[in-house]
């Protein structure tokens, strides 16, 4: 009888938990599901957030979170599902920076942490009891976590650089606007 090693079992579980609730946030966004958005509710949310265009962005962020969730759950394809969860997560970390860090004042603790453990099991592999076991590590190289990795964070970047410089040229337009309507009145 082969014995169950818990450092495989411990992997399941924490893949299973974390890709289950990345699965189900971005089940909210693209398809309405556990009381969500849906894809239209999303878009325009993302708009309000900065992120445009704002229905790319909830296809991007729903793709990353239900995509990366469901990958993670079942191991497969373990480094790609974990840096694309780790990217979305990225872009919502910089929606809740401004509110600080704790989740009860609506800051980043909770987006940072699945996004930490996304990128953590990303990086450690998906364990014995997964498919990319099953499936000799065919989605699982090494030079598979490097280039995921690589390619989310520089995708984050681009979204996040993006949404700064919209963000900036919304403030100046809107402080133009109130100096013109100083300036009438």
């Amino acid at each position: 009888m082969p014995c169950i090693n818990r450092r495989d079992l411990g992997l399941l579980v924490l893949r299973v938990g974390t890709g289950a609730v990345l699965a189900a946030h971005g089940s909210q966004k693209l398809l309405g599901w556990f009381g969500g958005a849906g894809l239209e509710g999303t878009a325009k949310g993302m708009e309000h957030m900065g992120f445009r265009p704002g229905k790319q962005s909830a296809v991007a962020a729903g793709l990353g979170e239900a995509g990366g969730g469901a990958l993670l759950a079942l191991g497969l394809a373990t480094p790609a599902a974990g840096a694309a969860a780790a990217g979305a997560m990225a872009g919502a970390v910089a929606v809740h920076m401004p509110a600080g860090f704790f989740a009860q004042s609506g800051g980043y603790e909770y987006p940072g942490f699945l996004g930490f453990t996304a990128a953590a099991i990303g990086i450690t592999g998906a364990g014995r009891y997964s498919v990319d076991h099953a499936t000799g590590h065919l989605f699982d190289r090494p030079w598979t976590v490097a280039l995921a990795f690589t390619g989310s964070a520089l995708a984050a970047a681009a979204v996040l650089t993006r949404r700064s410089v919209l963000q900036a040229e919304a403030e100046a337009e809107a402080e133009a606007d109130a100096e013109a309507a100083r300036a009438g009145a």
